[in-house]
């Protein structure tokens, strides 16, 4: 009886080891298809997000292009986009070279050219004159910093200006040397904005030669006191009167 109770304590136990071995091996095996599974779907979501994106781009440069020849669902006849493509080209030209565009629309490019690039050397002689102005006043602070405030100005000009006196001035330099940069920046962007507005005016309103202008004096209706003490209080003011014919 011992030895039967042995045996089937013995084989209860290589029952349970037995068990947990499948148990391991069925679990790994598990885990290894989990793994594979997952990495198919990731290559798959890859792929699938590569096809999306390439999709995307070319659904965008569909667009982009269709844009070109709709307008809110439109189509653009020929003419439209003609001076589109040349109020395109006058900006661009304006922005590379200023005055190119005002050239390239013709017109009064000859008084616009000059007006531009003489705005142009203004804003240089400008910006040359601060520059210089600051340099002065910066020059005179590193002097001072390495004689330790002893001796006569580095600069004669500058000898009355304390410490601080000179470092507002710098600044006061600095500041409008900056501002300079700004505005003539600004400025050459104004003309290529002028070289669009102007083709754009031209080409798509045709104002023609029978555009007339007079300019001559009128009397204008007034009211109040002002009205009673002009032209003997009959409520009326001159005036000038400027009056333009468009066909």
């Amino acid at each position: 009886m011992r030895y039967i109770i042995v045996a089937l304590f013995l084989f209860s136990i290589s029952a349970s080891l037995y068990a947990q071995q499948q148990d391991s091996t069925k679990n790994g095996s598990l885990k290894e298809k989990l793994q594979v599974a997952d990495s198919i779907a990731s290559a798959q979501d890859t792929v699938k997000k590569e096809e999306t994106r390439k999709e995307r781009k070319e659904r965008e440069r569909a667009e982009k292009e269709r844009d070109k020849y709709y307008y809110k669902g439109i189509k653009k006849d020929s003419a439209r986009l003609e001076i589109e493509h040349v109020s395109r080209v006058a900006w661009k030209r304006s922005l590379m070279l200023p005055g190119w565009g005002q050239y390239t629309n013709k017109g009064l490019w000859w008084v616009k050219v000059p007006i531009i690039y003489g705005g142009l050397v203004t804003g240089y002689l400008v910006f040359d004159y601060w520059q210089w102005y600051y340099k002065k006043f910066l020059d005179e602070l590193a002097y001072r910093v390495e004689t330790n405030g002893q001796g006569d100005a580095g600069d004669p000009d500058l000898q009355f200006y304390q410490t601080q006196g000179l470092v507002t001035q710098k600044d006061y330099g600095r500041r409008n040397r900056d501002l300079t940069i700004l505005i003539t920046v600004g400025f050459w962007g104004l003309n290529a904005i002028e070289a669009y507005v102007d083709s754009m005016l031209k080409n798509r309103w045709n104002i023609g030669p029978d555009m007339t202008m007079k300019i001559g004096p009128t009397l204008m209706p007034s009211y109040g006191m002002a009205g009673n003490r002009v032209l003997g209080g009959y409520g009326v003011t001159p005036g000038i009167k400027l009056t333009m014919n468009i066909n």
